[in-house]
């Protein structure tokens, strides 16, 4: 029998509990197909995974691996609008730390020519879940004010690129080692680790910005609200990753009630919960995404490059808290 590479979750745990193991190959049932995977990217969400509670994958043991690019090889009963070659792209959400996946067509969203395989993957997810705030949650306006946390992240620096082509004055809070990357994507650095990120802004937006975006969660989230003016949006996101029930029900709560309270629109995204309700707005998004990167109108920063079987060192340093951008992992 077939078989193919993959690092799989084994029990609850940290990156240590990354595992190779050699899985069964099998062929694309009716309306799959079989896509040999040329990159992976990886994101905190993946970091969560390994705890074995997150709300959108199997129980363990499972394939980590949130967004994955590669090339088709086989293609089941059913399918039409694909060939064999053509290079795909697909939220995969688990299963993408592997050399195969096998995965319903409808997933699965064409890549340009002019895109690589590390870009696709390193905005599967950032970049499309930074449009969606963007343009479908904010609806944000040319010419109006940003803040964005955690600036130098993934979403972070997607956010500050999307939101410069789109004619904001944005604000990126970051560590002070994040600033001189923040300040090349267009935005004006805040420094996290300085005075009440409320008041640095409102040092430069007296009335508040017109929109937040908080990746933070916690105590930060009370600041970015109290940094939006009032009637402005304060949009979180990526709280799945909160430790304990308690912590993401008191991020939750202060997104929709306590932004309310203080006169300000509080609103919560997650990519993974509005794909499985509707997986149009994903494929209508994706493809405007790939055509920047097509065109040279946004390049996903990149912050470290490494093979399948270094997914645990990936982790590894994406739980330092210090990476800039994107980490990806490729299968040659």
């Amino acid at each position: 029998m077939a078989t193919y590479r993959a690092m799989m979750i084994t029990r609850p745990g940290g990156p240590e509990v990354l595992a190779p193991v050699e899985l069964p190959l099998n062929e694309p049932g009716p309306g799959e197909l079989r896509v040999r995977i040329a990159a992976c990217g990886v994101g905190a969400t993946d970091l969560t995974m390994l705890g074995g509670n997150y709300a959108f994958a199997p129980k363990l043991p499972v394939v980590g691996g949130y967004e994955i690019a590669g090339r088709v090889e086989a293609i089941g009963d059913g399918v039409t609008g694909f060939r064999v070659g053509e290079r795909v792209a697909a939220l995969s959400v688990h299963g993408g730390f592997a050399e195969y996946l096998v995965r319903g067509a409808g997933h699965f969203v064409p890549i340009p020519d002019e895109v690589s395989d590390v870009q696709a993957a390193a905005v599967i997810l950032n970049y499309v879940s930074a449009w969606q705030m963007i343009h479908r949650v904010a609806k944000v306006k040319g010419g109006e004010s940003a803040l964005v946390t955690g600036a130098g992240g993934g979403v972070g620096t997607a956010l500050l690129q999307l939101l410069q082509l789109a004619g904001t004055r944005t604000y990126g809070a970051a560590s002070s080692r994040k600033h001189d990357l923040v300040t090349r994507l267009g935005a004006t650095a805040i420094d996290i680790e300085g005075a009440a990120l409320d008041r640095l802004v409102r040092a430069r937006e007296p009335t508040g910005v017109d929109v937040a975006f908080d990746a933070l969660g916690g105590a930060n989230i009370r600041r970015c609200i109290h940094a939006a003016r009032r009637g402005g949006t304060v949009v979180g996101y990526g709280f799945m990753a909160a430790d304990g029930g308690f912590a993401k029900a008191r991020m939750f709560f202060d997104v929709f009630a306590t932004s309310r309270l203080l006169g300000r629109r509080g609103t919560f995204y997650g990519i993974s919960l509005r794909y499985r309700k509707d997986k149009k707005p994903f494929h209508e998004d994706l493809p405007k995404v790939l055509a920047l990167v097509a065109r040279r109108q946004i390049a996903p920063v990149i912050a470290e490059v490494l093979p399948l079987d270094q997914a645990r060192k990936a982790l590894e340093l994406l739980a330092t808290g210090t990476v800039a951008g994107k980490i990806v992992l490729t299968c040659n």
